[in-house]
């Protein structure tokens, strides 16, 4: 028998190694989610843009169904609209500054925590599905943080954390606003600004940019009327059963003779008269502007010429195309950007009426001084008052943004006034409500107007019957939780020689 000493057996394998490896399950809502997120960080893309793409592929790829389009939509906004809040919250969790933290890792977290505080999904399952929506796009590794992070997260409710990340409003008010409705700094201030209330105005403007904003629609002129759309599309070209999704689901608009609200959302894309241009998407704020510079009395002459300086991508043309044409009057649509034109061009086909839609830069216009009875210039801005709707663009704007669209501001106002003939009315307007840009913008070019040229303010509040709160005048700003419109500033001006 052989003496050789014997092999030691080898040792049970462990529990752990037992264990069979299971590869992260895949969730198409938030894979989608995290993917729109992601564009908006690293390309600075709009939500409003990437994301219904996204929804689109998912859904022809049969991995979501309505239920799960609407989810990953809030997903997605929510984060946006809430980052602020909710990177506070991180901080509080974490043990190293955000800007540490590698970005993808940080839109999972965000995403996570608006899962666990902003929404009704259980804590438990919160985390659980932020847990493999990181596995899935992250690795185990970084997995294992995002799950240590979030649990830490989940041991308040968002009024717990509050409390306590949330600066107090004596010492800090606008540090406690812009934790608390999650708003820079600047923009909080230059809101309360504009606003000139009281806490409980400001509160109340900040929270409402938070809320998910309606979708109206604005019944082109010449092409449908607000009735026929409420009826389901009865009249007009295109016309027919396709119109019916919406019905029962659209309800009159509250200021605009043209307004129609999906008064449960929906895509608009589902009405006929949305596809086929008799309709358009429009904030009720922005149809009012163009409204009330139609209304606007001239100082005497002809009323044949109008102008929209800056037409892209084409809501106010086509609206204003509409109102010329049934009064015999041409409007030329100038945009300087060739694709934002096409989109002009889009809108503005089919009415029933002359117009031209032309590429051009209205800073240098090719066209003689003098030549328009009325003149539309809704100049670039930075967008502040349609925060609802574009919640990332209160994080990529910057307090030095004011200083490079304020020289274009005044020069585009200055080309309309002197596009107007004497006795013509030009409608100044932004998307925005900063004073920087609007009142600002306004006085200086009145004390400094181009040479051999002047023009005074018309009182534009009567030219906007019915809405309220429109304050002392000559010019108005409009606002979400006072209108339920987006933020629109606009003044009236007429040439006076």
């Amino acid at each position: 028998m052989s003496t050789r000493p014997r092999r030691p057996a080898a040792p049970a394998p462990s529990a752990s190694s037992q264990r069979r490896y299971r590869r992260p399950r895949k969730d198409p809502v938030r894979l989608v989610a995290h993917q729109a997120l992601r564009a908006v960080q690293e390309r600075d893309a709009y939500a409003n843009l990437v994301l219904p793409p996204l929804l689109a592929k998912a859904r022809r790829a049969g991995e979501l169904d309505a239920r799960d389009a609407a989810l990953a939509t809030e997903l997605v906004y929510g984060a946006l609209r809430h980052q602020g809040t909710y990177r506070a919250v991180l901080a509080a969790c974490v043990d190293r500054p955000l800007d540490r933290v590698d970005p993808p890792v940080l839109d999972v977290l965000v995403l996570g925590t608006h899962q666990v505080l902003g929404t009704r999904i259980p804590s438990h399952a919160a985390v659980s599905t932020a847990v493999e929506l990181a596995r899935s796009v992250l690795g185990d590794g970084r997995a294992k943080f995002v799950n240590a992070v979030l649990r830490k997260v989940a041991r308040h409710g968002l009024e717990e954390w509050l409390a306590q990340i949330a600066p107090e409003w004596e010492r800090d008010p606008e540090g406690y606003l812009s934790v608390v409705h999650s708003h820079p700094r600047w923009v909080v201030s230059a809101l309360w600004d504009a606003l000139g209330g009281d806490r409980a105005g400001i509160e109340a403007l900040l929270a409402a940019d938070n809320q998910r904003p309606g979708v109206t629609l604005a019944a082109r002129p010449g092409r449908t009327t607000a009735g026929e759309l409420l009826r389901g599309g009865s009249g007009g070209a295109g016309a027919g059963a396709a119109d019916g999704e919406g019905e029962g689901e659209l309800a009159a608009g509250r200021w605009s003779p043209y307004a129609v609200r999906l008064a449960h959302g929906g895509d608009p894309a589902a009405l006929a008269a949305v596809r086929d241009g008799r309709a358009g998407v429009q904030d009720e704020g922005s149809q009012l502007t163009a409204l009330a510079l139609a209304a606007a009395p001239l100082g005497g002459g002809p009323d044949a010429r109008w102008l929209d300086l800056c037409a892209g991508p084409g809501g106010k043309a086509a609206l204003l195309a509409g109102l010329a044409a049934e009064r015999g009057a041409l409007l030329v649509a100038a945009e300087k950007q060739p694709h934002r034109a096409r989109l002009v061009a889009r809108a503005l086909a089919g009415t029933p009426g002359p117009y031209q839609v032309i590429t051009a830069d209205g800073t240098r216009p090719p066209w003689r001084p003098g030549t328009f009875d009325r003149v539309l210039a809704d100049v670039p801005c930075t967008g502040l008052g349609a925060l609802r709707r574009r919640p990332e663009a209160r994080w990529r704007r910057r307090p030095q943004d004011l200083a490079r669209l304020g020289p274009l501001q005044r020069e585009l106002l200055r080309r309309a006034l002197e596009s107007a003939r004497p006795g013509g009315v030009v409608a100044y307007v932004t998307c925005s409500p900063h004073l920087a840009e609007t009142r600002a913008v306004v006085a200086d070019v009145l004390h400094r107007p181009p040479a051999g040229l002047a023009a005074e303010p018309l009182d534009a509040r009567p030219l906007l019957p019915g809405v309220p709160g429109l304050g002392d005048g000559p010019g108005v700003q409009l606002w979400p939780h006072l209108h339920g419109t987006d933020a629109m500033h606009l003044t009236l001006l007429r040439r006076t020689r």
